[in-house]
């Protein structure tokens, strides 16, 4: 179990229908309770659950009532909970829209009940906000004093002895990634600024990082030999079978309608004009072999679920009604023009020249493709 605090307790917290986007640990709380409760096998120092428990969290287990919450290889997340039991960091990398986040999410509540210790990798982010940082108005009146320190998820990673994430590691300016090797090498965070005994913070049983990176952001910001040498690099990639993918899509815009106080879903022929499009477009190639052109806009799943969302909202909230073609290409056309405009005629063509296909959802989605412009 989780060191001597054992795991979080979700109950303070805010209730999860009044969240927009409860983390994983309160989404999954009875699942995860139930997970401990009659986990057998052996358990890493510091972590909430043993690694079979912990597989069965995030791959699913029917019999156990666990539910399926990643699409992918279940090899590929053995291997990461073995690295990450290893104290050795992951980085998950792949095409944007591939889950990374939500697998680095699901990770940590698993083995630490807790994924909400996260750093959000950019331009701007600093040291300060991997580490620590100070309250001036108690530094300026006591001096430094461990009452002034305001820890960031690092330093309250190590001193707890929980996974931290750490987002799209790749964006941060290559002094703030060097600024991590020293937490992973030393697994300590040296605050010079106190004395003696606490000028060394030393990470407990259970301290793991996950990271996530973006192979389109690959050159922008690349990590250092010395960097990668602290990782298991594990690639995620997108998914291969066309049926999961569109099940994939329906259960996770349905839930996020119903979020949304939806309670009519995208019909399913809808939705697989969507996916069909996606997997086409994002390939270059149709289901007879034909070449299309290529998108510089990445039509990923989880985007596919954000325009089913938007869909099944359009539907419901303008028409009062089922969702139809009109909803379909009014909403896709935002997901298309983003940076590149050509990319807006590049969809237009493809449903002038391949929309005409069996079925009441591809007619109204071709009838409506005038509104692509």
């Amino acid at each position: 179990m989780v060191d001597d605090a054992g795991p979080v307790d979700t109950s303070s917290l805010t209730p999860a229908d009044e969240l927009q986007r409860p983390p994983a640990e309160v989404r999954f709380a009875d699942e995860l309770r139930r997970l401990r409760q009659d986990d057998t096998d052996p358990v890493p120092p510091g972590w909430a659950l043993s690694l079979t428990a912990a597989r069965r969290f995030v791959m699913g287990d029917a019999k156990a009532g666990v539910s399926p919450k990643f699409v992918g290889d279940t090899a590929l997340v053995e291997r990461a909970l073995v690295t990450l039991a290893t104290q050795r960091g992951l980085l998950l990398i792949g095409e944007p829209g591939t889950a990374k986040s939500l697998l680095s999410e699901l990770l940590a509540a698993a083995v630490s009940g807790d994924s909400t210790l996260t750093i959000q990798g950019g331009a701007a982010t600093t040291e300060d906000q991997i580490k620590y940082s100070w309250n001036y108005a108690l530094l300026v009146a006591e001096g430094p004093s461990r009452r002034a320190l305001v820890p960031a998820p690092m330093l309250r990673g190590m001193s707890e002895g929980k996974t931290v994430r750490f987002e799209e590691i790749t964006r941060c300016p290559l002094e703030v990634q060097d600024g991590v090797l020293s937490l992973l090498s030393e697994r300590a965070v040296a605050i010079p600024e106190l004395g003696a005994p606490d000028a060394m913070t030393f990470a407990r049983q259970g301290f793991a990082v996950i990271a996530t990176a973006n192979t389109r952001d690959r050159g922008v910001n690349e990590m250092s030999a010395a960097l990668k040498r602290r990782f298991s690099f594990e690639t995620v990639f997108p998914i291969a079978d066309p049926v999961v993918e569109l099940d994939l899509v329906e259960r996770e815009s349905t839930r996020l309608l119903e979020r949304s106080g939806v309670t009519r879903p995208v019909p399913r022929d809808l939705l697989e004009v969507l996916v069909t499009t996606f997997r086409e477009l994002r390939t270059g190639t149709t289901s007879r072999g034909e070449s299309l052109d290529s998108m510089s806009t990445v039509l990923s799943t989880a985007e596919a679920v954000s325009v089913a969302h938007a869909v099944g909202l359009r539907g419901w909230y303008l028409r009062q009604g089922a969702s139809d073609g009109v909803d379909f290409v009014e909403c896709l056309a935002g997901t298309a023009a983003k940076d590149n405009p050509d990319d807006m005629a590049r969809l237009r063509r493809y449903f002038d020249h391949h929309g005409r296909r069996s079925g009441p959802a591809w007619r109204s989605v071709y009838a409506a493709r005038h509104r692509l412009g």
